[in-house]
């Protein structure tokens, strides 16, 4: 297997593509799928009859065709991607994922995380997948488990027995999210001719002991763990994390390639939250996604707000915005001014992945107005904390 010849862009960076390099009916479908995820103008002599292709803030691999792809590579160093990934899937602490990072290229990283899902499936296959009891009716020649009363007044003189009956299965939903998984990532043209044949061996551990259905990457979170299924939970956050990103095609159906796409500006807002609440003193308490009712039908949804624990105040608004402008546009400083009013705090942050050219420190009213940054571009860790010296109170 080759992987066939790709466009490369990087978020926010207008690339000039050669007519002749893209054929038109694959500009159209770009264009007419992918619109929202990449700025496309045609060729024209406005644009020196090249194709301009702008990466509107996603990350990942859209495969058009088996012979075409357009591969959209991060702003930020693929180090410091996989370390806002560990926190937004809360996969921080789970060793097994060290070295993830050492990649070069977006399809080499996003392969080799969907290797070590694999592999730790077939290692857990080996040991004997998790099973659970699950109830069972059945009419049977001898007595298993209880007796099914109302079909024996039913049918007296039947020769066979109603039971009701537990049974052990390993074809349960813990399992299940996996297959379906493995099975989504086979099909995305994602992984290369490495690490594609660990995917199917781990496919191939799961197929005829569990059913290959439709999931959602809410069904990862909020399981239940206990010592016999623990190692279950990094394997369930994988799953999560690559099912969210199985791009806008990644649904039931019988797709030969489906595009891998990363929301960076969703991931941004997830890896700010799951650090502030890991790192924030405890004399602070953090609220993502606080939803707050205005009227019927009408209500916001706060990214970040930071209360005094003992109080329960509010303390500061926070909106995340991935983007670098030279300074904050009008309109996000008037909604994080909102926000403010909405909460009855004094504090609004708009917050950048880096600081920006001309950056906003400013009353409007009694509320103060920052732009400020969780810095993407070092160490992610000084980034937080150098945020959080910024914006807390002594």
């Amino acid at each position: 297997m080759i992987s066939p010849p790709a466009i490369r862009l990087t978020e926010y960076r207008r690339a000039n593509i050669p007519r002749g390099a893209i054929p038109h009916e694959l500009g159209e479908r770009l264009w007419r799928e992918h619109g929202e995820r990449i700025a496309v103008e045609f060729p024209s002599p406005k644009s020196g009859d090249c194709w301009q292709l702008t990466s509107l803030g996603w990350v990942g691999v859209i495969p058009l065709t088996p012979e075409f792809r357009i591969v959209l590579q991060p702003k930020v160093h693929l180090r410091n991607l996989f370390g806002m990934i560990e926190y937004a899937h809360r996969l921080k602490g789970f060793r097994f994922l060290d070295g993830a990072f050492h990649c070069e290229e977006i399809e080499d990283f996003f392969s080799e995380l969907a290797g070590i899902l694999a592999r730790r499936v077939i290692d857990r296959a080996r040991r004997g997948l998790h099973m659970e009891y699950v109830q069972r009716s059945d009419r049977l020649p001898y007595l298993r488990g209880g007796l099914d009363i109302e079909r024996l007044i039913r049918a007296p003189h039947a020769a066979d027995i109603g039971c009701t009956y537990d049974e052990s299965t390993v074809d349960i939903d813990d399992n299940r999210i996996i297959a379906w998984t493995l099975s989504t990532i086979a099909r995305n043209g994602v992984c290369g001719p490495r690490l594609l044949p660990v995917i199917r061996r781990a496919s191939s551990a799961l197929e005829g002991l569990v059913e290959t259905r439709p999931y959602l990457p809410r069904d990862c979170s909020g399981r239940r763990y206990t010592r016999l299924n623990e190692d279950y939970h990094p394997l369930h956050a994988l799953c999560r994390f690559f099912l969210e990103h199985g791009g806008p095609t990644g649904n039931e159906g019988n797709h030969e390639m489906i595009p891998f796409l990363v929301d960076m500006a969703r991931l941004f807002e997830l890896f700010v939250a799951e650090w502030m609440m890991e790192h924030l003193p405890e004399r602070f308490r953090l609220m993502a996604q606080e939803n707050i009712p205005l009227g019927p039908g009408l209500r916001f949804r706060i990214d970040l707000v930071i209360y005094d624990a003992a109080a329960n105040l509010p303390l500061m608004v926070i909106d995340t915005k991935y983007k670098t402008p030279r300074s904050p546009d009008a309109a996000d400083v008037a909604q994080v001014v909102a926000y403010a009013e909405a909460k009855g705090c004094r504090d609004a942050i708009l917050l950048y992945p880096s600081d920006l050219p001309e950056p906003l420190d400013c009353m409007i009213g009694s509320i103060r107005v920052r732009s400020m940054a969780f810095n993407l571009d070092g160490d992610l860790e000084e980034g937080g904390n150098d945020l959080l010296r910024s914006i807390l109170p002594a």
